[in-house]
């Protein structure tokens, strides 16, 4: 005979196993349709009758989509420039928001906390808000329809959310770690290289995924600031599947799935260097 708790527990797990199988299938489910919707023909696609599965494969809206359909260029030249923007953009926010965070989590200076302050409400402030002042901005400086210019305003949104998030992991590090080598004759750069980073690492991958994924699916900012052919990204591609007596849902569907799959290689890559650093800071620790 089972005691109570035993029946108890059991019940619980069951629950909550309940539970995170009916959120996963909530968060997959808009996936697996606009996959599966991608490989369908456009009578399955506008049928009154929702299809689970295709009826007739095909391969029509990916080619479409990768020949560049309505465009000057082929997909190919958009992934290059969307990767360009993405990857500059990760690594200028990585590496200014560590040094920001080291700075607020291990010096004392005035105007600390209006600092940290000021990042919390930069948060609050919709990039959309600050449209037309960038522009006006980067049309002075030149920037306006280059890809220099969506870079740059891409990295300073990213930098409050980002050095807000490292300052926990850098406050986290034992300070007795960073005298230690400092007794030993270690500079303060040595030292943050030798022995904060690695630590902070965990941190800097998830940060780094944050700005890569941001990066990558950002439209509106993309859309104001590129205005020829040859320096769009892949969102703004989107928008040519949406005409003026209809849309062309196979080539979004298409489009869609083509763009989720860098974002998944890079998370799938990026989350085995996120695991191994945790190991490896709880062992220095």
């Amino acid at each position: 005979m089972s005691a109570p708790g035993n029946v108890g527990g059991r019940g619980t797990r069951i629950a909550l196993n309940t539970a995170g199988i009916l959120v996963f299938l909530f968060a997959v489910f808009p996936v697996f349709w606009m996959v599966s919707s991608a490989f369908k023909t456009d009578e399955d696609i506008n049928s009154e009758t929702p299809l689970p599965l295709p009826v007739h494969w095909t391969l029509k809206h990916f080619r479409a989509v990768i020949d560049g359909q309505g465009l000057d260029y082929g997909l190919f030249h958009f992934f290059l420039n969307s990767l360009v923007v993405a990857v500059v953009t990760v690594a200028a926010a990585c590496v200014i928001s560590v040094l920001a965070a080291y700075a607020v989590a291990r010096t004392r200076f005035r105007g600390r906390l209006a600092f940290l302050l000021m990042l919390l409400v930069v948060q609050m402030v919709p990039l959309e808000a600050l449209m037309l002042p960038l522009m006006l901005n980067a049309q002075r400086l030149q920037l306006l329809n280059s890809l220099t210019g969506v870079i740059i305003v891409y990295v300073g949104s990213m930098l409050a959310f980002s050095t807000l998030m490292l300052r926990g992991f850098v406050a986290a590090v034992p300070k007795e770690l960073e005298e230690a080598a400092s007794i030993d004759g270690a500079s303060r750069f040595t030292t943050f290289w030798r022995i904060t980073f690695p630590l902070v690492a965990p941190g800097l991958v998830a940060t780094s995924i944050f700005s890569f994924v941001n990066a990558w699916n950002e439209f509106v900012i993309a859309f104001a600031f590129l205005k020829d052919q040859d320096k769009y990204m892949l969102p703004l591609t989107l928008s040519y599947s949406f005409g003026r007596t209809q849309v062309e849902w196979g080539s979004i569907m298409a489009s869609s799935t083509l763009f989720t799959i860098p974002v998944m290689v890079f998370f799938l890559i990026v989350q085995r260097r996120m695991v191994s650093g945790l190991v490896a800071g709880a062992v220095k620790g």
